[in-house]
């Protein structure tokens, strides 16, 4: 490919951030935000959301897989109907989830829209990064540069996904339904400008996941997304606990999150020179040392400790920026040989890192709710605050040290 004609697909870069943006806000915000949501504004308990998050990402078991083998499958036009229908579908169940009077009980209404929104985003999420493993293999560093755009623009989505609400509840009474049909306006504006995007990819025939699992490392990066991505999924169920009742900070919510996934947007493409010039496991290293270092800080704050939490949101985020952007490419550029149509191995991918968030929200909150532990409290017991302080610190800091002995038994091609 000429010069040239790399430089003409680059400029379509934009539309790719864009895109993540919106699929990076269905996502992990829903997470950190249905919850507490329903929990305060219905009363219903953390347990019992916990349980039914856990139950509805058991079914994405099944329906992960067979999503990527369908996205592998489609042409050119089917595949352009299937993604405008998906993200219809996931902007009408955001609005339902948030913007509505559940017309039902509000635990089955959370189950019924919650289900839409992440099946919708499931398909989209695995179409998305199959497509990226063709249109980024061009280039000898095309993973990483496709990367560093895709993933700063899902983390300027968190950002903004994180901070509205907040900013919101100052214009209406009713910030979560703003923030709903205001990220179906966005749906919309993603899907025109990623439309030109979508072409068929199946260059080879579709491959079997079970060939995909059998290639060791396939296999160990699927289990390293596993491990790692499970630290952000214990500190993102917890985010708004934590600061609300062990900093005892209600109302700084908003901005922290927004300095976390700020960092996080910020530190992306620096991680992605730092990988093109000292390796992507270096760097990768790196920045799993610096998230243990600052998870142990996490764990000596109380009361008040709202300037030293900030920093520590800056470094967090920044390691979160290099796991976002350095392992997807990795995988990418895996794919590419075994794999090259992308949609199989993506199904895997988005299984792995859903898994971690369904089984941090089970086991957490229903630890927390055990524990006495009340959303909203003015007061909470003495046990469940250290309980909290265990969960969201000590625990990830394990978890990292375990993903740190994986990626260095793991090869990383750059």
């Amino acid at each position: 490919m000429t010069a040239m004609a790399t430089a003409l697909r680059s400029e379509r870069y934009p539309a790719w951030s864009v895109f993540c943006a919106v699929l990076a806000a269905a996502g992990l915000p829903i997470y950190i935000s249905a919850p507490k949501f329903y929990a305060d504004t219905f009363g219903v308990s953390l347990a019992t959301l916990g349980t039914l998050l856990f139950v509805l990402r058991l079914f994405d078991v099944v329906q992960d897989p067979v999503l990527g083998w369908l996205a592998e499958r489609l042409g050119t036009r089917a595949k352009r109907l299937a993604v405008a229908i998906s993200g219809a579908a996931m902007a009408a169940a955001m609005v339902a989830l948030f913007a509505m009077t559940p017309p039902m009980a509000p635990l089955w209404w959370f189950a019924l829209t919650v289900t839409v929104l992440f099946t919708a985003y499931s398909f989209l999420t695995i179409a998305f990064y199959a497509q990226g493993v063709a249109r980024a293999s061009a280039t000898a560093d095309g993973h990483v540069r496709l990367a560093a755009w895709r993933e700063t623009g899902g983390l300027l989505g968190v950002c903004l996904a994180a901070v509205a609400p907040t900013l919101l509840t100052g214009l209406t009474d009713r910030p979560f339904a703003a923030f709903a049909w205001g990220f179906a306006a966005a749906t919309l504006a993603a899907l025109l400008l990623m439309a030109p995007e979508w072409s068929a990819t199946a260059r080879t025939a579709p491959m079997p996941m079970g060939r995909i699992l059998a290639d060791p490392p396939a296999r160990r990066l699927l289990l390293l997304a596993l491990v790692n991505a499970t630290p952000l999924a214990v500190t993102s169920t917890l985010f708004l606990f934590f600061v609300e009742s062990r900093l005892a900070a209600p109302g700084w919510e908003g901005p922290l999150l927004l300095l976390f996934f700020l960092s996080a947007a910020a530190a992306a493409p620096l991680w992605a020179i730092a990988a093109r010039r000292w390796g992507s496991k270096a760097t990768l290293l790196s920045a799993m040392v610096l998230a243990i270092l600052t998870f142990a800080w996490a764990a000596t704050l109380g009361a008040g400790d709202i300037a030293p939490f900030a920093a520590i949101c800056i470094l967090s985020g920044a390691t979160t920026g290099a796991d976002l952007t350095l392992l997807p490419a990795a995988f990418a550029r895996r794919m590419a040989v075994v794999a090259p149509n992308g949609g199989a191995g993506f199904g895997l991918w988005g299984l792995m890192n859903k898994f971690t968030l369904a089984f941090a929200a089970v086991t957490l909150l229903w630890l927390l709710d055990a524990s006495g532990f009340t959303s909203g409290a003015d007061q909470q017991p003495a046990a469940a605050l250290t309980l909290l302080t265990v969960l969201y610190a000590i625990v990830p800091s394990a978890l990292k040290l375990l993903a740190i002995a994986l990626l260095a038994l793991t090869r990383l091609e750059d």
